[in-house]
């Protein structure tokens, strides 16, 4: 293994923040994994994974078997992780201006389609290798400012070098289930298998421009602008929700990275016999018919159903408690599904989310994905 530290620019006098990466492999080699934990710092389970994952890298490094070259960033918010109010840890926004972590990443496809329209070919080889340059230069060009966006944009440009990237996160209480491009769905589902998730999520874009679509969605927009000329998927990418906040032991990590590692071997990053895959739980769904439901009043959250549990449309998946008059007020789901997530706190504001159903019969707009 080879580690670096990456400073990051320090926002006040006398503080210094850095970012450590550690390389495994071979520098350059194909094909490159980037991975990444804890984007939002207060995702826990995704930073023990990391460390398991090192581990199991570090063995295989050792007998010879890191094909390609795996990118692994352990921490990916020292920014987040540093930020506290009143003994609570915020890891999801920024304090200093309110964004969330993993938005607003830079929309590259435009810069790109202008550098490589003159020069993509017949040969896909060729043409990708050109788009990758131009990722790296579009990105290149833009100048962060504040501290989290140099983190930003240290964290892209290694990731828009890699063939695969898994961008680890966890949910509130949560089942496992992932997210990704359309396109990517077939080259996940070895992924999907190894980690038993029970919920995976599709779209073309899901808005807001998260880590992932901004290292994938350009190969997708570029391939269907040039439909007569030969581009490669260059990246597949996927967000990996690792169930719940308080889902933080030995034995899961464990397998969770062996899980990670067993498709690293099916991607070819790693060499040896891949592993066989389990019958999958659960059929990609698109993630505009995920069903968000939310409190119409504040209350006491009691849940009928935990994490995990299949619900039939109409079904009530909590009451909402008036501990003033005892008015209980049932929050239903229109679809039948995955209840694959759901709050932490058992009190809620009107107007919070509270829950998620994996439906297949919704057709959400706008912007998919939870502030």
């Amino acid at each position: 293994m080879h580690s670096a530290i990456i400073d990051l620019p320090s926002a006040t006098p006398g503080t210094r923040r850095t970012l450590t990466v550690q390389r495994f492999g071979t520098a350059g080699a194909r094909p490159c994994a980037y991975i990444q934990a804890s984007l939002h710092a207060d995702e826990i389970p995704a930073m023990l994974v990391a460390d398991k994952l090192r581990r199991i890298l570090t063995a295989l490094e050792a007998e010879g078997r890191i094909a390609g070259e795996v990118i692994l960033v352990p921490v990916a918010n020292p920014v987040g992780l540093g930020q506290s109010l009143m003994d609570h840890h915020l890891g999801r926004f920024d304090q200093d201006d309110g964004k969330n972590f993993n938005r607003d990443y830079p929309h590259l496809t435009e810069a790109v389609a202008e550098r490589v329209a003159d020069r993509l070919t017949d040969d896909g080889e060729a043409n990708k290798a050109a788009i990758r340059a131009a990722l790296a230069d579009a990105l290149a060009e833009r100048t962060p400012r504040t501290e989290t966006e140099h983190m930003k944009h240290r964290l892209l440009e290694l990731a828009l070098q890699a063939d695969w990237v898994l961008d680890l996160h966890c949910d509130l209480e949560a089942v496992m289930h992932l997210y990704t491009l359309t396109p990517s769905a077939e080259a996940f589902a070895p992924l999907q298998r190894l980690l038993g998730a029970q919920a995976v999520f599709l779209a073309e874009e899901s808005g807001g421009d998260p880590f992932d679509e901004a290292v994938s969605r350009p190969w997708n927009e570029l391939a269907k602008r040039w439909p007569d000329r030969p581009i490669p998927f260059g990246c597949h990418s996927v967000t990996v929700e690792l169930r719940g906040q308080a889902d933080v032991e030995h034995a899961q990590g464990e397998a969770d990275a062996q899980a990670i590692a067993g498709f690293l071997t099916h991607a070819g990053v790693l060499s040896g016999e891949p592993p066989a895959l389990p019958e999958p739980l659960c059929a990609p769904t698109p993630l505009e018919s995920s069903e968000p439901l939310t409190a119409p009043v504040g209350g006491v959250v009691v849940f009928h159903h935990k994490a995990g549990d299949r619900v039939e449309a109409g079904a009530v998946v909590a009451d909402i408690l008036d501990p003033l008059t005892g008015d209980v007020t049932p929050v239903r789901c229109e679809s039948a599904g995955v209840l694959y997530a759901h709050s932490a706190t058992r009190f809620t504001l009107a107007g919070k989310r509270i829950a998620k159903v994996a439906g297949t019969t919704l057709r959400r707009t706008g912007p998919l994905l939870s502030a």
